[in-house]
């Protein structure tokens, strides 16, 4: 099996989420596709072949199957490009149908998704307790500005901001814990925000759902915050800009465009590196 190793939303020639892309004629078997990628070892894998004027795909982490992965789609768009050509390439999902668009640009990859359909809704008091807990955060470093949420853009997450930038950094929790509460709940990640501007972010995943403690870039929760900020009337005035990955030494740049249409689709893109 070919498989091929790429890191998306890469600050340039560094950083960026690892990704492993395989590019088949037929699907191997579920149990084949888990394997390969826990041997792997990624936050995710993706697996695609061509099917009717579309590419079917599949992502797996180490210990399970995901509906949508943002950076695994990233890098597929790349090894699409590489592959095929620039283009924009139609992608079925599990759940959804989306499309990336993929390009050469000198060394790197250039590489655009647009996301599956985006709703959010308030955490209720008792999750936000539990969630906080889990963190070992309290309620007064949260940010009033932007409270915690259930978020999804093609994935599930809980959103959980805070006021100082300090207080993202010294992130911990038990990952076993967070396995269960995650699994618990069918959340793919939490998702971390520390807001520098109205417009621009820092943001950190706990994936312990996936057997990973952090991502250092998440496309898919980067849709889901979008469709949040519009949800509740942000100025993000059609684009932010999220950093992630710095905490890890791995920084990652994320850009997301979107409109004002309340649960529509929105367009995640970065740069991919191949990193063999």
């Amino acid at each position: 099996m070919d498989i091929q190793r790429i890191s998306a939303f890469s600050h340039g020639t560094i950083g960026g989420n690892p990704a492993g892309v395989v590019l088949c004629d037929a699907l191997p078997s579920t149990e084949i596709m888990q394997s390969c990628a826990a041997e792997v070892g990624y936050s995710e894998t993706v697996f695609a072949m061509p099917e009717d004027d579309a590419w079917r795909a599949r992502y797996f982490s180490p210990e399970s199957e995901v509906p949508f992965c943002g950076h695994a789609t990233i890098a597929l768009g790349a090894a699409l490009a590489q592959a095929h050509g620039d283009g924009n390439y139609k992608l079925t999902l599990n759940e959804a149908n989306i499309s990336v668009r993929g390009a050469t640009q000198g060394d790197l990859y250039s590489a655009a998704l647009v996301s599956p359909p985006t709703h959010s809704k308030a955490l209720s008091g008792v999750e936000i307790a539990a969630t906080l807990a889990l963190l070992g955060y309290s309620a007064d470093q949260l940010d009033d500005r932007l409270p915690p949420a259930f978020i999804h853009g093609g994935a599930d997450h809980y959103l959980i901001t805070l006021k100082d930038r300090k207080d993202l950094s010294a992130l911990e929790y038990d990952l076993d814990e967070g396995r269960a509460f995650m699994n618990e709940r069918g959340l793919v990640t939490i998702m971390l925000v520390y807001s520098e501007a109205d417009q621009t972010f820092h943001s950190r995943n706990a994936f312990a759902s996936g057997g990973v403690f952090e991502d250092p870039a998440t496309g898919a929760a980067t849709a889901a915050f979008s469709g949040y900020l519009r949800d509740i009337g942000w100025p993000h005035q059609g684009r932010i800009q999220i950093t992630q990955g710095e905490d890890m030494g791995l920084p990652s740049d994320i850009t997301a465009t979107f409109s004002d249409e309340i649960g529509s689709s929105v367009t995640v893109s970065g740069t991919a590196r191949n990193m063999e």
